[in-house]
């Protein structure tokens, strides 16, 4: 199974916490933090509800109201393999 990338080779997670539920959402998206960052503010400004497309096409989408916390972060690229010592 592949995911894919951004042209830079890098992706950023995106955890969001549901106001009244104990699950949160987990996301990896092609956007730059900045720009998921910059959505999110919107969307909180706006009273509108925020909408995240991941790496694989499928859209979350977020009630404004029910965001508790977003947490964002560049994405480390998995390593496959065996170490050599």
């Amino acid at each position: 199974m592949s995911t894919k990338k951004s042209a830079a080779g890098t992706t950023t997670e995106v955890r969001i916490g549901i106001a009244d539920s104990t699950q949160e959402l987990h996301i990896e998206c092609e956007l730059t933090p900045e720009k998921v960052i910059e959505a999110v503010t919107t969307a909180l400004d706006s009273g509108k509800a925020l909408s995240l497309t991941d790496t694989r096409g499928r859209q979350t989408i977020v009630a404004n109201s029910k965001i508790s916390f977003v947490e964002v972060g560049q994405s480390e690229e998995r390593k496959v393999g065996f170490a050599t010592a």
